[in-house]
C-alpha cells in the first residue's frame, strides 16, 4: 500500500460516492484502492479503474433484472472483491444497497434467518445477492420474503456486454439502508443520502487530518457502518489505500491486523474495544519483536463501551513495537449519524475521568473523584463533536443540562438521518420537533466533551441508584469460569408485576453443582462491590445461549424475553431441525407469491384480451366514422372503456390550461410507452395530429388507420430532413388539429427523460406556442417492447403554454430556447432521473443517431 497524489486529490464537489469513485477512475485510475490482505503475498489489488468498470458491468446485469430508481438489493457477501463490486453495482444502477451479516454460527441459524426476514420485508428487497455457500440460507429467506423475486451470486451478474445507459444519482437519494444491530429491539433501516455520507467522511477526514502518507488498515466487517464508511467509503473519498482483512482473519489470528499494519504502513485503524483487548491477551511475546506499530497516529476505539483499562493495557503491552498511547482515539457514533458524531482530537491521546460512584450512581453529577477513591467510577472520553456537528445533554423535559451532570444525549448535524426505512412511528420518536435527534445514549459534557455513560433502554433504576450494565458485564466476564462477551446484565420484571430485578445472564462451561455455587457467589459479592447491591438473580448459562447482535453486542431485551419466556439455557434445536421447520414456514409466503405470479398472468391474459377486443371494435367502426371529430371520440371512448376494464384509471391535472380548441398551438409530452398516445388523447379530449415515426408508413394497415385519424409522418435520423418535415407541417396549420409531439423520437425500458429532438420547437418558433404534458406510470405498465402489462396508475399533467422568447435574434435561438425551457418543466414534473447525458449511447442501442 504505496501513498499516492490520490490523496491530495479528494473530489470537494462531489454530491454523490458514484462521482466519488469516478473522479479517482478518470484521474487515477491504476491507483492502489484496496489490498485484500494474505499472509502469503501482498494480496488482490483492486484499482478504480477495476473497481469501476466491474461495477458497472454488473449494473447492466442488475437492471436487467428490474433493478430500478429506488428499488431495495439486499447484499449478504463477506469481505471480498465481490462485496465492492456489488455494492457500487446497486448504486449505479439505481438502487439502494441493504447489507446483511452472514449467519456467524450454524447453532443458531433459526434466529438469523427469522432476523433477516424482517429486514427483508422492511425494505422490499426485490433481489438478494449472496455468496454460493449461503444458498440453503438465502433459499429459505425467498421462500419466506414476498417481495424478494431473485436470489443471485455475484459470479451470476458477471457481464462482458457493455454497460447500458444509467441514472444519474442525486445527492439527496438514499445511498444504502443501514440496518442497526438490533441490540435494544428489532432492527430499524437507518436511512443515510450520499449527501448524509459525504458530509460525514469529509467531517471525520478533518477531524482525523486525513491527508498523503496515511494507509487505513480495517478487518471490520462491511456489513457495519464502521467497516462500511469509516474504513472504506472514506478511504475511497480521501484517496488513501485500504488494507482489508476479513473479520474472520482477524478472530482466528488477532495478530494479522497488526502485522497488516507493519507490513504495509498502517497509519489510520478503528476497532471496537474488544479488539484491543484480543491483542492484548492472544498475540504471542515473541511476536512483539516482528511488529513496528510506530506509524499508528489515529486508532479509533468506538462501536462499543470504551473501557479505560482496555486503552490502558493495549498502549503498555506494544510500547515496545513503537505504538505510542496517544496514538489511541475513544470515539463516539451511531448509524443515525452515518457513523461517526464525536472523535477525540488529533493532537492527543485518551483522557480518562474518574467520578465519585455513590453520587453519580444517585444524582447523576459526574464528580470528580479524589486520587485515592479506589471504587471511582471511570470513563473515557470521545471527544468533541465533528465539525459541523453538535452535542447536547438534556433532561426528560428536553431542557438542556449543565456540565458535568448527567442525561440523554442529542446531536443534529448534516450527517444525520432523516429518518427509519417505511418506519414513520419509530422516526417521530428519533427526531425531535426542534430538528434535535434523539441517540438513546445516556452521557455528560465536560470542558465541551461527551462523555457516554451507557444506553438508556439498558439502565437499571435499584434503590435509587442507576446502574450501567457495561462496567459490570465486563468485570464478571474476567471473573475465572466465565466467557468474557457473554455476560448479560438486565432488568426483569417479577412474575407478580413488581418491581424490576436485577439479573446477570453468564455463560460458563462449568457442570458441578459446587463449582456453580461458587461462581454464583463471586457474581454477585462483585455486583455488591461495584453497584453498592446484590443481584436479585444470577443466571449461570450454557455456551452461546446469549442472545448478540451482528456485531457482538449483548441483545439485552432478548436476554430478558428468553428469562421471562422460561427458556433460559435451553440448548438451541439442532441446526437441521431449524431449518426444517423454517422451511415449514416458508410455505405460506412462497404460496402467496404463486398466487401474486398467477394473478399477474391472468391480469395480462385479461388485458390483452380488452385490447383484442377494443382493437376489433375500431375496425368495425371506424370506418363509419363520418368525419375526424367522430373518429378521435370513438377512439378516446374505446380507450376509456378499456381503462376502465383494465382497472387502468387515469388522472388528468392541470385541464384549466388548455385554451380553446381552435387555438394554434403545439402539444409535446414525455414518452414511456406504447400506451402514452392513447393516455393523452384521453387526457386532451380534443382531436390532435400525432407526429410520428416514418417508418410506421411501411405497415399498410397502420397508414391507413394512422392516416385516418391525421397523424402525420417524419423521419427521424436525418436530422435536417427531420427540421424540414416539422416546419413544413407548421405552415398549414390553419383550420386543423393541432400538432403533437413526443419529442424524445423513442422510448426505453429505463426511466429517465431522454434528450428532446427540435422539430417541434423549430416548428414553433415562428411564433406558436408550445404546451407540455407529462405522463407519468405507463412505463411501469408496459414498459419498451414488454408484452406482459402490470397493474397501475396513471397520471397526466397538463401545463401551461410557452412561448417562444419575443427578445431573441433569431428563429432557431428560439427554437433552442422554448426546448430547454419545456424540457426543464417535464423533467422537474416526470419524477424520473435525466438521461440526456446518455443520449448517444441510447440511441446506438436502439433507434440509431440523435
Amino acid at each position: 500500500a504505496v501513498p499516492s497524489d490520490a490523496a491530495t486529490d479528494a473530489p470537494r464537489d462531489a454530491r454523490t460516492l458514484t462521482e466519488v469513485l469516478d473522479h479517482f477512475a478518470l484521474r487515477h485510475p491504476d491507483h492502489p484502492h484496496i489490498r485484500l490482505y494474505a499472509d502469503a503475498d501482498g494480496g488482490e489489488v483492486l484499482t478504480h479503474a477495476l473497481l469501476r468498470d466491474a461495477a458497472r458491468a454488473m449494473a447492466g446485469a442488475l437492471a436487467g433484472l428490474g433493478v430500478g430508481a429506488g428499488d431495495a438489493v439486499a447484499l449478504m457477501l463477506p469481505t471480498g472483491r465481490d462485496y465492492f463490486v456489488s455494492f457500487f453495482a446497486i448504486l449505479y444502477a439505481g438502487g439502494i444497497p441493504a447489507p446483511l451479516y452472514p449467519p456467524a454460527r450454524l447453532s443458531q441459524i433459526g434466529d438469523h434467518i427469522q432476523r433477516q426476514v424482517k429486514t427483508l420485508d422492511n425494505c422490499r428487497a426485490k433481489i438478494l445477492i449472496a455468496m454460493a455457500e449461503a444458498a440453503p440460507v438465502a433459499g429459505l429467506l425467498k421462500g419466506s420474503v414476498t417481495s424478494l423475486d431473485h436470489v443471485v451470486t455475484p459470479a451470476e451478474l458477471e457481464s462482458d456486454a457493455p454497460p447500458p445507459p444509467l441514472p444519474r444519482l442525486k445527492g439527496c437519494d438514499v445511498a444504502f439502508l443501514q440496518y442497526t444491530s438490533g441490540s435494544t429491539g428489532q432492527p430499524k433501516g437507518v436511512t443515510l443520502s450520499h449527501a448524509n455520507l459525504l458530509a460525514n467522511i469529509r467531517a471525520l477526514g478533518r477531524a482525523m487530518s486525513v491527508g498523503p502518507g496515511d494507509v487505513f488498515v480495517s478487518w471490520l466487517p462491511l456489513y457495519h457502518d464502521m467497516g462500511l464508511i469509516g474504513g472504506w467509503l472514506g478511504s475511497l473519498y480521501h484517496g488513501v489505500p485500504l488494507v482489508i482483512l476479513t473479520p474472520l482473519q482477524f478472530l482466528a489470528r488477532p495478530q494479522r491486523w497488526l502485522d497488516a499494519m507493519t507490513r504495509f504502513g498502517g497509519t489510520v485503524t478503528a476497532a471496537p474495544n474488544f479488539a484491543y483487548d484480543l491483542c492484548v491477551k492472544r498475540v504471542p511475546d515473541e511476536a512483539l519483536a516482528d511488529l513496528d506499530l510506530a506509524k499508528v497516529r489515529y486508532a479509533l476505539n468506538g462501536a462499543e463501551p470504551v473501557i479505560p483499562a482496555t486503552l490502558e493495557r493495549f498502549a503498555r503491552r506494544f510500547a515496545a513495537c513503537g505504538f505510542r498511547a496517544e496514538a489511541l482515539k475513544p470515539a463516539y457514533g451511531l448509524a443515525e449519524c452515518s457513523v461517526g458524531l464525536a472523535l477525540t482530537p488529533v493532537d492527543r491521546g485518551p483522557r480518562v475521568d474518574r467520578v465519585v460512584r455513590a453520587v453519580f450512581s444517585a444524582t447523576g453529577e459526574a464528580r470528580p473523584a479524589p486520587a485515592d477513591d479506589a471504587m471511582a467510577l471511570v470513563f473515557a472520553s470521545s471527544g468533541r463533536a465533528l465539525p459541523g456537528h453538535d452535542i447536547r445533554v438534556v433532561d426528560g423535559a428536553g431542557h438542556v443540562l449543565p456540565e458535568r451532570v448527567e442525561g440523554d444525549v442529542q446531536f443534529r448535524g448534516p450527517s444525520a438521518t432523516s429518518g427509519y426505512w417505511r418506519n414513520e412511528p419509530e422516526t417521530r420518536k428519533l427526531i425531535r420537533a426542534d430538528g434535535w435527534l434523539v441517540s438513546g445514549d445516556r452521557g455528560y459534557m465536560a470542558d465541551g466533551e461527551i462523555f457516554i455513560t451507557g444506553r438508556a433502554k439498558d439502565m437499571v433504576i435499584r434503590a435509587g441508584r442507576n446502574i450501567y450494565p457495561a462496567e459490570l458485564e465486563d468485570a464478571v466476564g474476567e471473573l475465572d469460569g466465565i466467557r468474557k462477551g457473554a455476560v448479560a446484565v438486565f432488568a426483569a420484571t417479577d412474575a407478580d408485576g413488581g418491581a424490576e430485578r436485577l439479573v446477570v445472564m453468564a455463560e460458563t462451561r462449568k457442570a458441578g453443582e459446587e463449582a456453580r455455587r461458587r461462581l454464583t457467589r463471586a457474581i454477585e459479592d462483585l455486583c455488591l462491590d461495584l453497584t453498592a447491591t446484590p443481584p436479585d438473580e444470577v443466571v449461570l448459562v450454557p455456551p452461546n445461549t446469549v442472545p448478540k447482535t451482528s456485531s457482538g453486542k449483548i441483545r439485552r431485551a432478548a436476554c430478558r424475553e428468553i428469562l421471562e419466556g422460561g427458556h433460559a439455557g435451553e440448548p438451541r434445536p439442532a441446526p437441521w431441525l431449524q431449518i426444517a421447520r423454517l422451511a415449514l414456514g416458508t410455505a405460506r409466503p412462497t404460496l402467496t407469491r404463486a398466487m401474486r405470479v398467477a394473478s399477474s398472468t391472468l391480469y395480462a391474459a385479461w388485458a390483452w384480451g380488452v385490447a383484442a377486443i377494443a382493437v376489433a371494435m375500431l375496425t368495425i367502426l371506424f370506418p363509419l366514422a363520418p368525419g375526424m371529430r367522430a373518429r378521435w371520440a370513438l377512439v378516446r371512448g374505446v380507450v376509456r372503456a378499456g381503462m376502465a376494464a383494465t382497472a387502468m384509471p387515469v388522472t388528468t391535472t392541470g385541464r384549466e390550461n388548455l385554451g380553446p380548441e381552435e387555438r394554434d398551438i403545439i402539444y409535446i409530452a414525455n414518452h414511456q410507452s406504447y400506451l402514452d398516445g392513447f393516455v393523452a388523447a384521453m387526457a386532451l379530449g380534443r382531436p390532435v395530429r400525432f407526429v410520428a415515426k416514418g417508418e410506421l408508413r411501411d405497415s399498410a394497415l397502420l397508414h391507413y388507420v394512422l392516416t385516418r385519424l391525421g397523424v402525420e409522418f417524419v423521419e427521424r435520423f436525418d436530422a435536417g430532413a427531420s427540421i424540414g418535415d416539422a416546419l413544413r407541417l407548421a405552415e398549414g396549420t390553419a383550420g386543423r388539429a393541432p400538432l403533437f409531439y413526443f419529442p424524445e423520437g423513442t422510448f426505453i425500458d429505463r426511466p429517465g427523460l431522454l434528450a428532446f429532438r427540435m422539430g417541434a420547437f423549430a416548428a414553433a418558433a415562428a411564433g406558436v406556442c408550445v404546451q407540455p404534458l407529462v405522463i407519468r406510470g405507463t412505463r411501469r405498465i408496459l414498459p419498451g417492447d414488454a408484452r406482459f402489462p402490470r397493474r397501475g396508475r396513471i397520471t397526466v399533467e397538463i401545463g401551461p403554454a410557452f412561448a417562444p422568447g419575443a427578445d431573441l435574434d433569431d428563429d432557431w435561438a428560439r427554437a433552442v430556447d422554448l426546448r430547454d425551457r419545456t424540457r426543464a418543466w417535464v423533467l422537474e414534473r416526470c419524477g424520473e432521473p435525466d438521461m440526456a447525458h446518455e443520449q448517444a449511447a441510447i440511441f446506438s442501442k436502439t433507434d440509431g443517431p440523435p
